[in-house]
């Protein structure tokens, strides 16, 4: 079942477009300066960069959990704050309830849209199933491995059907083999359901494999330096890994980030 609604057509404004955006806190860190980025429809965003360049605000911004200091937002054309689009979350942490289930887990952000165990039932039966959980919806998350705590929450964040998926580092935290084999199930669950990915990460070869843009971030303050594009189709396998186009792109990627650095960042 396609559980994005989501689609577009070439003369189509970006599915989200930030515009000369910058963000101060309050302490007076500058976390972003005329940060100006379009998200397409369909399209795999990954944002690279070092830690404090503002990757994780991006996301806050567009998820509306924070607001610029300047600039404007807009989905479709349209102010982003009277015309935002379904988004999901996935944090770093899977940020599981650790007394519910794993199905009442998934449940919640439905529950908090007041619907009930049976109207929400059969849409989280499904994203279960999708993301490989479909015999597990009885257990806690404390009977979970780390890769499996996280495919609740990604299973969490699509159950409202969302047109753009905000991914904040979901996978730092795994060892190597659950992140490649998290990467081809992501990449597959794009294919199946056709949402935007907006993908944070400290990998240039993680970025590299899922996205078809990197937007390569410098930091203090935050800004992009260089946007590369991935030519190649979704999904990817070990091919695409071993390919000339991985290891160039990955080269360019790398030699951009380092170029973003600060001299104190690279010691």
């Amino acid at each position: 079942m396609d559980l994005c609604t989501s689609g577009s057509s070439a003369g189509d404004a970006p599915l989200v477009a930030l515009r000369n955006i910058g963000k101060t806190f309050s302490n007076g860190t500058v976390a972003l300066e005329g940060l100006d980025l379009s998200i397409e429809a369909g399209e795999f965003l990954t944002l690279l960069g070092p830690s404090g360049c503002g990757k994780s605000t991006v996301l806050r911004l567009i998820a509306g959990l924070a607001a610029p200091t300047s600039g404007d937002l807009a989905w479709r054309g349209k102010e982003l704050d009277t015309a935002r689009p379904e988004i999901g979350f996935v944090f770093q942490e899977p940020t599981l309830m650790p007394w519910s289930s794993v199905f009442d887990n998934v449940w919640l952000p439905l529950r908090l849209r007041k619907l009930s165990r049976s109207e929400a039932a059969q849409r989280i039966e499904e994203v279960l199933a999708l993301v490989g959980l479909a015999g597990f919806a009885r257990a806690r998350p404390r009977e979970l491995s780390g890769g499996m705590k996280m495919r609740v929450s990604i299973a969490r964040a699509l159950v409202s059907r969302p047109s753009i998926l905000l991914m904040d580092e979901p996978f730092a935290a795994l060892d190597e083999i659950t992140r490649f084999k998290l990467n081809n199930d992501l990449l597959e669950l794009k294919a199946k359901l056709g949402a935007s990915v907006v993908f944070v990460t400290h990998s240039v070869y993680e970025s590299v494999y899922l996205s078809t843009r990197i937007a390569v971030f410098a930091a203090r303050p935050g800004r992009i330096v260089e946007i590369l594009a991935i030519d190649a189709s979704l999904p990817r396998d070990e091919d695409f890994r071993s390919s000339p186009l991985y290891a160039e792109r990955c080269r360019a990627a790398s030699r951009a980030l380092l170029g973003a650095m600060r001299p104190e960042d690279q010691l």
